[in-house]
């Protein structure tokens, strides 16, 4: 059975830090692209960022450009979120979903159109 398991959500400060890990289990992540999403209460589920199965490229939302960096170890069969200096407006449950459609090279987090297998999401808290 093909799953992802984010983990690493939790508490944080404003300003503080998280990373967070998507596993995939049933399957390798080589070939697949992978995108971060999240939704907080009462809004739509927006695209953070994504990453190509390359590695080689990646892509994210306007709003936490220069704040986190997407990462994957594919030894280990894992994609990786860092997310720094966070503000209350990042608190959502952030879910990772994997893309077998995106060629090799790209990746695309504006829309969930290609992503077809997804974690059970992972909640950040951001609050003093």
């Amino acid at each position: 059975q093909l799953a992802l398991v984010e983990s690493g959500g939790g508490l944080v400060q404003p300003g503080g830090s998280l990373r967070l890990s998507c596993a995939a289990s049933g399957f390798s992540l080589d070939y697949y692209a992978i995108g971060w999403f999240r939704q907080a209460p009462g809004k739509e589920r927006e695209g953070v960022s994504c990453i190509s199965s390359s590695g080689g490229s990646t892509n994210y939302a306007d709003s936490v450009k220069g704040r986190f960096t997407i990462s994957r170890d594919n030894a280990k069969n894992t994609v990786f979120l860092q997310m720094n200096n966070l503000k209350p407006e990042d608190a959502a449950t952030y879910y990772c979903a994997s893309d077998r459609w995106s060629n090799y090279h790209n990746c695309r987090h504006y829309t969930e159109a290609p992503y077809d297998v997804w974690g059970q999401g992972t909640l950040i808290t951001v609050s003093s």
